[in-house]
């Protein structure tokens, strides 16, 4: 079998530099990274990965939390993360958990028996001892679509409220005055997202209502469903609808075609996220599209430049969102 010190032997290197392009690291001349891959693949080389964690004194394991809903936005951001880990060499554990606290613990436990080199959250934690114990082993920690600044965590989202706001102002550029939000009551981004809804009502000398305003208990489909059910038997007044996450959306459309009340000729419909089902529905969701691709591939980046030690340039790192108008909204 070949060794490093076969191929370093090979090349006329050391078995450092060889160690370095083996596990991506830069810093070597690209010349000589060329030949040593080109190297490795005639010889078949593969690294010892026992021998390299004991090396490197790392596990390549990076610890994701999600939530046990695990919804289609998830989904899709969990497959951009993980692709983009497993090109630094890491491989994934998931840690599920429920809204309430006692789950928050059990997953916290869970954590503290695996050995990880770094921890991604997807689920908004509350608990204080859960960033405790970060703080206290020094585990590596990147968030991802939610920032949680008291906590000193770096984080990679979008500006919720503004987002938001631009969403309902699209609504209301359309004629709209009567516009009902549907949401989740939990979760500081759904709090964000409803304070952004209030906000492009107060500048259009819109007031705000609360028998207009149903918050479920989840972001899925199922709950829009029953949200807009909800909205429907409260007042059949409104012409537009802002849910606050593509699922909700999905789920309030179903509701509304159930009735006969036709999206966007009676009704208008905008959701969050731009999930991928929502340019395949009927009618096709206008939306706000949060960058998915570079969300993910900057989170699974920055946290592998904090398990190598350096400090990440700035802590809150906030990307752009796009408002995507399709088919389920149209002028009043």
């Amino acid at each position: 079998m070949v060794s490093i010190k076969d191929i370093a032997k090979r090349v006329g290197m050391s078995p450092s530099t060889i160690s370095r392009v083996v596990n991506g690291k830069k810093y070597v001349n690209p010349e000589k990274r060329e030949l040593i891959l080109r190297l490795i693949e005639e010889t078949g080389y593969v690294p010892n990965k026992s021998a390299r964690d004991m090396v490197l004194k790392r596990t390549f394991t990076v610890g994701i939390v999600i939530p046990d809903t695990f919804n289609m936005f998830q989904r899709q951001l969990f497959s951009i993360i993980e692709h983009h880990l497993e090109s630094f060499g890491y491989h994934t554990l998931f840690f599920f958990v429920k809204f309430e606290g006692a789950s928050e613990d059990d997953c916290l436990q869970r954590l503290k028996s695996e050995k990880l080199d770094g921890v991604i959250l997807l689920h908004e934690i509350k608990s204080p001892r859960f960033y405790e114990y970060l703080a206290a082993v020094g585990l590596p920690c990147v968030i991802a679509t939610f920032a949680a600044a008291e906590q000193r965590i770096p984080s990679i989202h979008v500006n919720e409220e503004q987002a938001a706001y631009d969403a309902v102002q699209h609504l209301i550029g359309l004629g709209h005055r009567k516009i009902d939000i549907l949401s989740g009551g939990s979760f500081s981004f759904g709090q964000q997202r409803a304070d952004g809804y209030a906000r492009a009502l107060h500048s259009a000398g819109l007031s705000r209502d609360a028998g207009r305003e149903v918050f479920v208990k989840s972001y899925s489909a199922e709950a829009g469903m029953y949200g807009m059910r909800e909205l429907l038997l409260r007042d059949r007044d409104f012409s537009a609808v802002f849910a606050a996450t593509d699922e909700l959306a999905i789920g309030a459309i179903r509701v509304l075609e159930d009735e006969g009340i036709k999206v966007p000729d009676q009704v208008s419909i905008i959701g969050f996220d731009d999930i991928d089902i929502s340019s395949y529905i009927v009618p096709r969701l206008t939306t706000i599209r949060q960058p998915l691709g570079d969300i993910g591939e900057r989170t699974a980046t920055l946290l592998h430049k904090r398990i190598l030690g350096e400090k990440p340039a700035e802590s809150d790192v906030v990307l752009p969102y796009e408002l995507i108008i399709r088919e389920s909204t149209a002028r009043v």
